[in-house]
């Protein structure tokens, strides 16, 4: 129910971290689902069902390694994997350092690299090391740090 209202009823464009969440949502009829952690082979399969049967459901990468996971198990049906590039502006959890130059590299690869598998949607930043902050100005701050970083990537 909570999910249904912070949607607005739309039941569109939530954000998961397992694949567990993701299976309940599309089971209570939501279709554009982002699973908000890098594709691990091991989840492969799922991933890919959860694709076939929902309008939408995105995924991240954050290496070439996991692209080129997802280019060599293409969807069936003329499907696509929507792909968020995920950054990691400090959090040291998952992603790829923004300033790191082989990043610019790999979201070229997903923009450009093979448009019938794969497409580029955005990219991801997760500002989970404010978790351990102890007051609102170093979350603050953080928030500044980390979309300054996603901009300035994005502008390059």
């Amino acid at each position: 129910e909570g999910a249904e209202l912070a949607t607005g009823g739309t039941r569109r464009g939530i954000v998961v971290s397992t694949l567990a969440e993701a299976r309940f949502f599309a089971a209570g009829g939501f279709d554009d689902i982002l699973y908000a952690f890098p594709v691990p082979r091991w989840r492969l399969a799922e991933c890919s069902a959860l694709a076939q049967s929902l309008q939408e459901f995105q995924v991240l990468v954050d290496s070439p390694q996991g692209l080129e996971l997802l280019l060599q198990n293409p969807l069936p049906s003329g499907k696509r994997w929507l792909v968020w590039l995920k950054l990691d502006c400090g959090n040291g959890r998952a992603g790829i350092r923004p300033t790191d130059p082989e990043a610019l590299a790999l979201a070229r690869s997903i923009a450009q690299g093979s448009p019938e598998l794969v497409t580029l949607v955005g990219v991801y930043a997760h500002c989970g090391n404010t978790y351990g902050c102890r007051d609102i100005p170093a979350i603050q701050a953080i928030a500044r740090d980390t979309t300054a970083a996603v901009l300035e990537f994005v502008t390059a």
